[in-house]
């Protein structure tokens, strides 16, 4: 950690100790907080040439911005060096929940500074028995009416999950994945206000009850009834009475301990149905706004279940992303930085951390889903980011970002990808984990996500992005055979 970079002693001895130090065992980067004009760059191109990566984001940030960027970045880190005083360091530590050990340069160097560097080496995280499994199938179960043409979807429907819910459960069980997520089509059941019928989740209570499966059931997986105007008050009593109604039917059924999301994914639904007016309720330029509202839905719907199901525990899943500075603008780090921070705001207001006024509080932040595709990084105003891109973050320095900031049990709620490429991504998610269960982070599990082929949203296409898939002659779902060995194998791996 620099203040500013210009020369001088602690740059040497970086310099020094970047030559000495085995790369094959040690990664030294450099986040400099400050560019003091007239300074000469010579020395980021001093430091760079003896493989020392020079983060220089921090410049075009306020201090508040760059304290809340470094507690970011830092808790992927075993160690965090402080090669000269800086104000921005110590307000980052204090808010972490997983914090690398801080040392300053001189006492690196008082001492052989492998034994120091391997002295602060974090111990891996005990991994929760959170779950029924550590891996998971997730059924999609999303609801919403897109916005091209108003049809309404029901993947639960399109797949016949609702007609074969025991024989899908038991099929994922013959895999090994005793926990699944699935969903509940709150438009089937309240066709009328107050008026509910549960056969629409008559076969999935019964497939349950007959496997033994673990659910997490989604309540509002980004679609509601017709007649319900979301950004009306009387939303937010109207799903709370949904969720209590359904919270005494499960309970009713299932015996145990019961798991629920109320909102799925609140920010990608915030900006598809608020911003970009892909799916309902259409809107544009009221993506906060519809944040807001879902926010204030799920903590009622919280507190309506407990008083049902005291003992119900609550997930809350939401994508992960990484947005990029690009370096030939570097005006836009404050832009750039923001918007990524904005993936904390539903999360920060559950917890009540901010917007206080909606009622969250830490215990309603229960558990924390995050959600991880191979489009979820991207440079600000540009194109989308690959593996291999060398503005690419590593997901579990992502996974340590997000446990440090709360300290909850965290899990990977959603994670896939279509095609030949499935059991390569599952594998590369796998060695995240690990990665991130080395730095200290319990992550307590896995959900491959979805888990049947389904229809696309947009166009219908066959999307075959699952572990399980149905003949297009119909008849018994089939395995997807390499993705199968590759979760045999990583089961293996995690037991």
């Amino acid at each position: 950690m620099f203040a500013s970079l210009g020369g001088g002693g602690a740059e040497w001895q970086v310099r020094r100790l970047a030559r000495t130090l085995d790369p094959a065992r040690y990664r030294l980067d450099a986040v400099v907080c400050r560019h003091l004009p007239g300074l000469p760059d010579q020395a980021l191109a001093r430091m760079s040439a003896t493989g020392v990566q020079v983060d220089t984001q921090p410049y075009g940030l306020s201090l508040e911005d760059t304290v809340a960027y470094l507690a970011g970045i830092l808790p992927g880190y075993d160690c965090v060096v402080a090669c000269e005083p800086t104000a921005d360091l110590a307000p980052a530590l204090e808010q972490l929940h997983l914090r690398p050990v801080s040392i300053d340069l001189q006492t690196l160097l008082a001492d052989e500074p492998t034994t120091v560097l391997d002295a602060a080496r974090r111990l891996p995280a005990a991994v929760p028995a959170l779950f029924g499994s550590f891996f998971q199938g997730g059924f999609e179960c999303s609801t919403h009416r897109r916005g091209h043409d108003r049809a309404r979807i029901d993947v639960i429907a399109a797949t016949r999950h609702d007609a074969l819910a025991a024989s899908d459960y038991a099929a994922l069980q013959a895999h090994g994945l005793v926990t699944v997520r699935d969903g509940l089509r709150w438009h089937l059941i309240e066709r009328s206000p107050g008026v509910y019928d549960w056969s629409s989740l008559e076969h999935q209570l019964a497939g349950v009850a007959a496997t033994g499966t673990e659910v997490i059931w989604d309540l509002l997986h980004y679609g509601w009834p017709d007649d319900v105007d979301v950004w009306r008050p009387d939303f937010v009593a109207r799903f709370a009475a949904f969720a209590e109604a359904a919270a005494r039917t499960i309970a009713a059924r299932l015996p145990g301990r019961h798991l629920y999301a109320p909102v799925n994914e609140i920010s990608f639904l915030s900006w598809g149905g608020g911003d970009a007016g892909y799916m309902n309720p259409f809107a544009t330029a009221r993506g906060f706004e519809l944040k807001v509202q879902l926010v204030r839905a799920a903590i009622a719907a919280m507190e309506a279940i407990r008083r049902v199901d005291p003992d119900a525990r609550f997930v809350h899943a939401d994508p992960v992303i990484h947005i990029a500075t690009d370096p030939a603008r570097p005006d836009d780090a404050a832009a750039a930085e923001g918007h990524r921070q904005a993936q904390f705001q539903a999360w920060d207001m559950i917890a009540g951390r901010c917007w206080p006024q909606l009622g969250g509080r830490a215990d309603l932040l229960d558990i924390v889903g995050v959600n991880f595709y191979h489009n979820n990084q991207w440079v600000h105003g540009g194109a989308p980011i690959a593996r291999g891109h060398p503005l690419y973050r590593a997901f579990h320095h992502m996974l340590a970002e997000t446990y440090a900031r709360y300290g909850r049990p965290i899990f990977v709620a959603e994670t896939g990808i279509e095609g030949e490429a499935r059991p390569e991504w599952l594998a590369h998610i796998c060695d995240e984990v690990a990665l991130a269960i080395d730095l200290g982070v319990p992550v307590a599990g896995i959900c491959l996500y979805p888990i049947l082929d389904h229809p696309g949203w947009d166009d219908d296409r066959d999307c075959p992005n699952g572990l399980l898939r149905t003949p297009p002659e119909g008849g018994t779902r089939l395995p997807f055979m390499p993705l199968a060995r590759e979760l045999a194998y990583q089961r293996t791996r995690f037991s």
